[in-house]
């Protein structure tokens, strides 16, 4: 058994963090004392963990002194402020933002993939991916590591989870209103969502890809450390509320084939792999991957149209595994580096 340690959950009043706390006691996370913080206008809400209702504290004016690991969930510009005053104090943080991730001293970890990276941590903080980088590098960090990528072109279909509560909130409020045949009036996303699709997921850049995209190519190069593969993102969010799904064709340097492929990922760790050529054969979002830890895979073959492509779909639960389950299967590989008692 290993000795509690004192975690804090920075955002602990969004999606992502309720769903660390869920999963913190699902695994049974040795926890001494848990603080939940968020911003002024959410201090004092009573969260329940286990038995125990623990009261939200501000994070503005709270002492991270004695924090061995702290998650952070809260955005960009609250990790860059309180990420670094947590790690000066001792405290190993665990981000979910996008600040620290293409830092060449901040290690970027998806715990299947490349988890003895988390060990070197020169600024105490360890970055959590995308959340559809992070579903796509469980999938594909086995072939890679067997006959090598050349090339990943990919489409994402991304739900509104990944923006947030209020994209939640707007996707339901939407859907009823034209149900009622009401005008679904735009807030979160600049047009609408409900019964539509929308090709723009973050800030456009220079290049005409989107800040989401960009990070796919990015992200995949720092975490299988390479940076010769070449990537090609389309970022789509759809109204889906729960779970991120991938259209994926790779070139592989070596032949590999669907059959060889599937066995492969089969045997792979985080992931489970749904394919037969049937109808309800293949993972979508609602069957298989909301609420769930996995990654699936289906719709596995080889692409017609070049000699060593291979073709994949790729479900995962975004809030899950794309994000608070990937932060405290870091904090668990920061806990099985301390001494036992």
């Amino acid at each position: 058994m290993s000795k509690p340690v004192n975690v804090a959950i920075v955002g602990a009043t969004g999606a992502v963090g309720e769903t660390m706390l869920k999963i913190l006691a699902e695994r049974q996370f040795p926890i001494g004392k848990l603080h939940l913080l968020a911003s002024e206008r959410s201090a004092g809400e009573k969260i329940e963990f286990g038995a125990k209702k623990i009261v939200v504290e501000d994070l503005a004016g709270f002492d991270p002194t004695g924090i061995d690991i702290a998650l952070f969930s809260a955005g960009g510009s609250v990790s860059k402020e309180y990420a670094p005053k947590f790690a000066a104090a001792g405290a190993v943080v665990i981000d979910n933002s996008s600040v620290f991730r293409q830092d060449d001293d901040v290690p970027l970890v998806v715990a299947e993939v490349n988890p003895d990276a988390a060990r070197d941590r020169p600024r105490g903080i360890i970055a959590n991916p995308n959340c559809s980088t992070m579903q796509l590098m469980v999938a594909l960090a086995p072939i890679h590591r067997t006959v090598g990528i050349e090339r990943i072109n990919i489409a994402t279909y991304q739900s509104v989870s990944g923006t947030g509560k209020r994209a939640l909130e707007e996707l339901g409020r939407q859907t009823a209103s034209l149900l009622g045949f009401q005008e679904a009036r735009p807030e979160v996303y600049p047009v609408q969502i409900a019964f539509n699709v929308i090709p723009h997921g973050g800030d456009f850049c220079d290049n005409g890809y989107t800040s989401e995209e960009m990070k796919l190519v990015w992200e995949t190069r720092k975490i299988l450390d390479d940076d010769g593969i070449a990537v090609n993102a389309t970022v789509v969010r759809v109204p889906v509320f729960y779970g991120h799904s991938e259209a994926v064709h790779i070139e592989t340097r070596d032949k590999l084939t669907a059959t060889d492929a599937r066995k492969l990922l089969e045997g792979a760790p985080g992931i489970e792999v749904v394919d037969e050529p049937v109808g309800g054969g293949y993972p979508t979002p609602v069957t298989h991957a909301s609420g769930n830890d996995p990654v699936f895979v289906g719709r596995i073959r080889e692409d017609i149209s070049h000699p060593r492509g291979l073709s994949l779909w790729v479900v995962s639960d975004n809030i899950r595994k794309g994000a608070a389950l990937n932060a405290v299967q870091l904090a668990e590989l920061v806990l099985a580096e301390r001494p036992k008692p």
